[in-house]
């Protein structure tokens, strides 16, 4: 091969080497894409988080019923005159 070859073989290659390892390049916009879906995954996980706290704030904001149950659950209080029965699971 003729030198003038060789050239356009080397100026090819410069010319090429932006595209793939250069700030804007393919390695580095596969790599952002990539992340990107990731942060999208994580989105939708707290967006379904956030909408069951929504329903809930709303819910004890609007009525006395998911108050009562969440003393019955977590706090264990019962009502004047109401007898409290515990069945325990079997295993």
């Amino acid at each position: 091969m003729r030198w003038p070859t060789w050239i356009l073989i080397a100026l090819i290659a410069l010319l090429q080497y932006p595209l793939w390892f250069g700030k804007g390049g393919w390695l580095h916009v596969w790599d952002y894409d990539r992340q990107l879906a990731a942060q999208r995954d994580v989105n939708t996980k707290l967006e379904q988080r956030n909408a069951g706290l929504d329903a809930e704030v709303r819910d004890l904001k609007s009525g006395s019923e998911a108050i009562e149950e969440r003393a019955r659950y977590e706090l264990g209080l019962i009502k004047p005159g109401e007898v409290f029965v515990q069945v325990p699971q079997k295993k």
